[in-house]
């Protein structure tokens, strides 16, 4: 099974990326595979893949951190390029509001699950909404014009109550993802 934990992204939120991504596709020339917006959220952590009871394992390891977390707000917002604006290879949308909150969770959970024996990210964290994956990063043209005129476009209000364990099936269509879990965060 190829699972990760995330943030899911409310449905207004989700409307509000699909109306970035069409305005981005009609500004931006070059080839880009656009994520659909049904599949986009807030990666905390990716396993890759795993057997059915690793993922029993990491459903056990991650209802604490999670419970132990109070409810936060984040905002989708801000655009930008990884690894950079001159060779892009993602382009996304940003997260603010209350990061220091999403940061504390995103730290506890890798902590948790590193104990448990699931190896750490190499990279550091950095939160983003991917909105699409450039194929041939030098021919892009129009990404620094968009983020210069657009760079701090934002699609709403993120909501934080839960946490979700997701599979991910790759498919010649996308990725359909599923559900596995949910672990709400700190409940009063």
């Amino acid at each position: 099974m190829r699972i990760f934990l995330a943030i899911s992204l409310p449905p207004e939120v989700l409307a509000n990326i699909e109306l970035l991504q069409n305005r981005l596709k009609r500004s931006l020339q070059g080839d880009i595979r656009w994520v659909r917006p049904a599949g986009i959220h807030l990666t905390l952590k990716f396993f890759g893949e795993v057997t059915p009871e690793a993922v029993e394992k990491i459903t056990a390891v991650v209802a604490g951190p999670a419970a132990a977390t109070a409810p936060f707000v984040l905002e989708a917002r801000g655009l930008g390029a990884f690894p950079d604006m001159n060779r892009p290879r993602v382009i996304w949308l940003g997260v603010a509001g209350e990061t220091g909150a999403l940061l504390s969770l995103q730290r506890n959970l890798e902590q948790a699950l590193s104990g448990a024996g699931f190896p750490r990210e190499e990279r550091p964290f950095r939160a983003h909404l991917t909105l699409g994956r450039v194929k041939v990063p030098k021919g892009i043209l129009g990404l620094a014009r968009a983020v210069e005129t657009g760079g701090d476009e934002g699609a709403g209000k993120i909501p934080v109550g839960e946490v979700t364990l997701f599979e991910s099936e790759l498919t010649p269509r996308g990725a359909i993802y599923t559900r596995l879990a949910a672990f709400p965060l700190q409940t009063c």
